[in-house]
């Protein structure tokens, strides 16, 4: 032993060759990884990526690898659900099966099952999984009944299916579930299904909304009395039900009765729509006194009125002649709110009115950036933009935009009738009896574009019998215009016919101290030799508009 421990001692501490190490039990083991086809996370993720693309025969493929491969019923239920809805019918099938095998519930499966059969036209079949649906004891079956007719491809056949199952005999005691197909009826085209429903519905349940659904079914019938009848006693039952008060107001509104329905919703609890459709029959009765009011209790509303009132408020600052408070409540419409353009635009057109010219051209540019994707806002942006430089006379920048509207919205009335006019006062005379001319042939006989159109032909005295032709059309159709009498009198003065020329322009001028038409009473008042009454309506003009272009090149043509 003692020789053994001496040699020990004597051997190197580190052998050269080292011994292998012990594998580690991980080490062992191999992880079987399947392909992407039998990979059901892998397929429910396509599938749901399909979805957010909105490709649902991508989605539909997908869910069905995926429930070959899953045991959820879920995933089955979610591949049936998208085999109906791109109308594959054998995969549809073989999904409703693996559901069923799966645990599905007998409603559910019944309601998908009648979906199916109604894609394929199996009438029979739908009704029969119609009636298992009905028949179950599911809290929901009425309204996934619904759901199933509302979204059949066959609307005729829905509804013989609604009328034929939903009656009142097999209906549960349930109000909103008897109104619910009453609506559907009416929906599919079966009007007197839905008024047989919504009657007896009043008569069995006698609630508010049963009231007010049965009236507006006269209403749509044309029995005003039964309808404001019928609303009455809905108001009875439930006085204060703000809801209840505007469908009144607004079918009072229908019937012209606009005093009646501001009356009503005066009385009882506010709210921003109460509040909106007030100030809207304010305005057909053209009670300055009331849309005042309005605006003083609408400022002293609850915050969260105001906060959807801001558009409201706006445009019933800008009645009351206050731009600086429009300003401040359009700025405090917010992003998401359905009248953000329509606030931008005020507020462009009224920085516009208050000389911030630059500032309100910027705002429009930006609405142009912001909208650039949506056809009618940008529209809309471009047109007050040119609108804008016409009242600034800066008719190149206004011709610019209409054009530039006019490449999204192609013969567009009031896009054309706008670049003809900046053409017009241009100096374009070719360009804006081209546009003129084109409108006059999307909308013949057209009294806006007649005028305008005869206008330029007489202010350019050029085929002064067809200006003579247009404006003639456009005095028979309106009278008693301004705008048109300016035109016949400056045609007048074309031809040669002072002092019809005169008595026209004055009257017109009598009518709407407008400083074009002032202008041109002006200068026919010169040319007759009475100097003193043109250069009182020269003066009158330069107070109304003192940078008038018409205005100073009348002048150099009278003071050469």
């Amino acid at each position: 032993m003692a020789l053994g421990l001496a040699a020990c001692a004597g051997a190197p501490l580190h052998s050269t060759v080292k011994a292998a190490a012990p594998a580690q039990p991980l080490a062992q083991l191999v992880v079987a990884t399947p392909d992407a086809d039998h990979d059901v996370l892998a397929q429910l993720l396509a599938g749901e990526m399909a979805l957010t693309r909105t490709d649902l025969k991508a989605a539909a493929g997908r869910y069905d690898k995926a429930m070959a491969l899953s045991n959820d019923p879920k995933v089955a239920e979610r591949a049936a659900g998208l085999a109906i809805a791109v109308h594959d019918d054998e995969a549809a099938r073989r999904a409703l099966a693996r559901w069923q095998a799966l645990g599905a519930k007998p409603a559910a499966i019944a309601q998908a099952r009648a979906q199916l059969a109604l894609d394929v036209g199996d009438t029979a079949e739908a009704r029969r999984q119609l009636e298992i649906l009905v028949g179950s004891s599911d809290k929901d079956a009425w309204r996934q009944f619904g759901r199933v007719l509302v979204g059949a491809r066959d609307q005729a056949q829905a509804g013989r299916l609604l009328e034929a199952l939903a009656t009142p005999q097999r209906l549960p005691a349930d109000a909103q579930a008897w109104l619910a197909m009453s609506e559907l009826g009416d929906r599919l085209g079966r009007h007197a299904y839905a008024v047989q429903i919504a009657t007896a519905a009043m008569q069995r349940f006698q609630t508010a909304e049963t009231y007010t659904w049965a009236a507006q079914m006269k209403f749509k019938d044309g029995d005003r009395a039964g309808a404001a009848a019928l609303l009455q006693k809905a108001l009875v039952k439930e006085p204060q039900n703000t809801r209840l008060r505007l469908a009144y107001a607004g079918m009072l509104g229908q019937a012209g009765d606009y005093a009646a329905a501001s009356k009503l919703l005066a009385q009882g609890p506010q709210n921003a729509d109460t509040y909106a459709m007030r100030a809207g029959l304010a305005a057909h009765l053209h009670d300055d006194k009331a849309l005042a009011a309005l605006y003083r209790q609408l400022q002293n509303a609850p915050t969260e009125v105001r906060e959807h009132s801001a558009y409201l408020l706006g445009q019933l600052a800008e009645m009351q002649n206050k731009p600086a408070e429009a300003l401040a409540w359009y700025d405090q419409v917010g992003d998401d709110d359905a009248h953000a353009f329509d606030a931008d635009l005020r507020s462009a057109i009224i920085l516009h009115g208050q000389g911030k010219r630059s500032d309100a051209h910027a705002l429009l540019e930006q609405l142009q950036l912001a909208y650039l994707d949506q056809p009618e806002p940008l529209r809309q942006a471009w047109q007050a933009d040119a609108e804008l430089y016409l009242t600034e006379q800066n008719y190149a920048k206004a011709e610019a935009a209409f054009s530039r509207a006019l490449q999204v919205v192609p013969d567009d009335p009031g896009l054309l009738y706008g670049r003809g006019l900046a053409y017009a006062e241009g100096g374009q005379v070719d360009q804006a009896v081209q546009d003129f001319e084109r409108l006059l042939k999307l909308k013949p006989g057209d009294v806006d574009a007649s005028n305008a159109l005869g206008y330029t032909l007489a202010d350019a005295n050029r085929d002064l019998p067809e200006a003579t032709r247009l404006i003639s059309a456009a005095r028979a159709a309106k009278p008693d215009d301004p705008a048109i009498a300016d035109s016949w009198g400056w045609l007048q003065y074309r031809l040669g016919h002072l002092d019809q020329a005169v008595q026209t322009l004055r009257g017109a001028w009598l009518a709407r101290k407008d400083a074009d038409v002032g202008v041109h009473l002006g200068e026919v008042l010169w040319q007759q030799g009475h100097r003193q009454d043109a250069q009182r309506v020269f003066d009158e003009v330069r107070k109304l508009d003192p940078h008038n272009d018409n205005l100073q090149q009348a002048l150099k043509r009278l003071h050469p």
